[in-house]
């Protein structure tokens, strides 16, 4: 089974900062789209952010725009969600995944491009 290693969850206060981390093997990340996702109590998992291969080009759900910014470090495998200025709405447990297509998916918010998914990183915002 392919394992996804997520790290950087945790409780904060509405304003507060928190940097995600998703480590994936060489052999599955390599050439992928990654993309983030996140599902809150009693709601369906939802996009948040995605990232092509070479980093040079993302898409970002509306209602983090501005707020999040995703990156990836190919040399060790690993792509990141910069969350700055978290609010309430954002408490929910984010999931990294490893896309189907090369490079970059040409709908990168679908669930159904994803190939394999981490088992999730608790963030919990409160005011």
């Amino acid at each position: 089974q392919v394992q996804l290693v997520e790290s950087g969850g945790g409780s904060v206060q509405a304003g507060d900062s928190l940097r995600l981390s998703c480590e994936a093997p060489e052999r599955t990340f390599t050439r992928r789209t990654m993309g983030w996702f996140r599902q809150a109590p009693g709601k369906e998992r939802e996009f948040v952010a995605a990232i092509s291969w070479g980093g040079d080009k993302t898409d970002y759900a509306n209602s983090i725009k501005g707020r999040f910014t995703i990156s990836r470090d190919n040399a060790k495998n690993t792509v990141y969600l910069q969350m700055n200025t978290l609010k309430p709405e954002d408490t929910a447990i984010y999931y990294c995944a490893v896309g189907k297509q090369w490079f970059f998916s040409p709908q990168p918010q679908a669930l159904s491009g994803y190939e394999y998914w981490g088992q999730g990183s608790q963030v919990t915002v409160s005011s």
